[in-house]
């Protein structure tokens, strides 16, 4: 941000501030000061009066959570690792405003991973203490003897210090007050994380020069914000120490939004499918990749017409749950000729069982009778559910039903087995992606995978299971040279 952008960012910060924070209250100082002490009483509505410019939707109950734990522990070590767009920074000032206008610290220390970025987050509690009409009606005006960006002192006596990693905070005192709350703030960068060295020097600084100017036997909050990055971050060491380390993420563990008051699932949605898929793992879910850990090139070329395959094998990884927003559910058509897999086409996306099923009639009406096609599912994750998709869809459209047949092999380790029989073949150039196909977003689903593919990534790896499955069942059906029995319709659900 340029010296003209900040200037014009923290003017319209200020106006916003002054139109949302007017008091519009008629009221005799009695009844001043028994409002002031209810709102005291309750944070979240301390929250939602004084800090109307920042309150923009109802909180989650992990905000709510949060806070409790914050307020009410006056010695507390707190890790909040929580994605964007969950107001962390926003969270934590209202918390600190809160305890700082209910005189229960005294002295605040922002550290960030640079002075400017420390001081352009000291900046919205400044510009609030100064400007917000609602605190200085109930509180007096907060200007203090002190009062420039990276320190200012309120008119109560609460300092508030900026800091950047790696300078020197010895001898930081207000008055006879060491520090009592320490936040670090966006502490990681992309660069350092790719560099254990550079974090181990500043979790070293942050340990042996900013942790002990707290006081130890006083109060003391110590409390770092930020989403993991990196495999080794500063913020992955505090949790190890913290009394208190959560991860949130933009949706919870059933694909549902965490905070939906703010972030609807369309508009989730809308923005995860404008970014890559290691982005959106990175700063929305906690789960930073390591791309082209194993496939560090994938092979594309324009492929054979169909015809010229003996036959194709279409795969499927359903998942577990018939949802949109959990696990990808993964298809993908694939052939050999000349010594070479071909990945023709493919299907990779979080959503209905009844969508995977529609994936099978188009990859059917795409090979239509060029060639013979078998259909395979992996049978430990198939459900009557969706065996009963596809016989459902079949008969609402008058159809022959699609003659999946389940692999009902006992699968190795999953990393082991994709790495040892994928890897080789990409390196080799053996496996090769239908250029045709690049720019379709499914095919470029499936390449994200691929190159997110790493040893113990919590990354999707259903598309690249899925070949994995298609070329196994290629070389089963080469080595034995042994016909393949499609049952035309299923006879009950058990006949697997």
């Amino acid at each position: 941000m340029t010296d003209a952008q900040a200037i014009k960012y923290w003017e319209q910060f200020k106006q916003n501030l002054l139109r949302q924070t007017a008091v519009t209250i008629k009221e005799n100082k009695t009844q001043q000061l028994k409002r002031i002490e209810k709102l005291k009483k309750n944070p979240e509505e301390f929250f939602r009066y004084y800090f109307a410019n920042l309150y923009e939707a109802e909180p989650a109950d992990f905000h709510k959570k949060a806070t409790k734990r914050i307020v009410n522990n006056n010695d507390w070590y707190e890790v909040r690792a929580w994605a964007r767009e969950l107001a962390k920074s926003t969270r934590a000032l209202m918390e600190i405003l809160y305890l700082a206008l209910n005189s229960r610290i005294r002295f605040v220390l922002l550290v960030s991973h640079s002075l400017d970025q420390a001081t352009f987050l000291l900046q919205r509690y400044k510009l609030t203490l100064e400007y917000n009409e609602r605190i200085i009606h109930d509180f007096g005006k907060q200007i203090g003897p002190i009062w420039t960006d990276t320190n200012f002192k309120t008119s109560s006596g609460v300092q508030f210090v900026a800091l950047g990693a790696g300078q020197s905070p010895r001898g930081l005192i207000n008055e006879d007050a060491r520090p009592d709350v320490i936040i670090f703030d966006d502490i990681d960068t992309d660069e350092e994380v790719r560099n254990p060295t550079r974090i181990q020097k500043k979790w070293e600084w942050i340990e042996q020069a900013v942790m002990p100017t707290v006081s130890v036997s006083g109060n003391k909050r110590i409390l770092f914000l930020g989403n993991i990055i990196g495999k080794d971050t500063c913020i992955t060491r505090a949790m190890k120490y913290a009394d208190y380390a959560e991860i949130i993420n933009i949706r919870d563990k059933n694909g549902k939004s965490t905070w939906p008051a703010k972030n609807p699932e369309h508009l989730i949605d809308r923005w995860l499918s404008k970014i890559s898929y290691a982005s959106a793992q990175k700063e929305y879910f906690n789960n930073p990749i390591q791309q082209g850990a194993v496939f560090k090139e994938l092979n594309w070329k324009k492929l054979p017409a169909i015809s010229r395959y003996q036959f194709l094998v279409c795969y499927t990884d359903p998942s577990f749950k018939d949802s949109r927003k959990n696990d990808y559910k993964a298809t993908v058509l694939v052939g050999y000729i000349n010594g070479e897999y071909h990945i023709i086409k493919g299907f990779c996306e979080q959503t209905s069982t009844r969508n995977m099923v529609k994936w099978h009639y188009q990859i059917k009406d795409f090979v239509g009778n060029k060639t013979s096609i078998y259909f395979f599912m992996e049978a430990n994750m198939i459900q009557d559910i969706i065996l009963d998709e596809f016989d459902k869809y079949a008969r609402e459209n008058n159809i022959e039903p699609i003659p999946i047949i389940p692999d009902r092999r006992k699968k190795p380790d999953k990393f082991t087995r994709i790495e040892s029989l994928l890897e080789p073949l990409n390196s080799r150039q053996k496996l090769w992606f239908n250029l045709a196909e690049k720019d379709n977003p499914h095919m470029m689903r499936i390449e994200e995978q691929f190159r997110a593919f790493a040893p113990g990534s919590n990354a999707h790896d259903d598309a690249p299971d899925a070949v994995e499955g298609a070329i196994y069942i290629i070389n089963t059906k080469l080595r034995t040279s042994k016909p393949i029995i499609v049952a035309n319709k299923r006879k009950s659900k058990k006949h697997w």
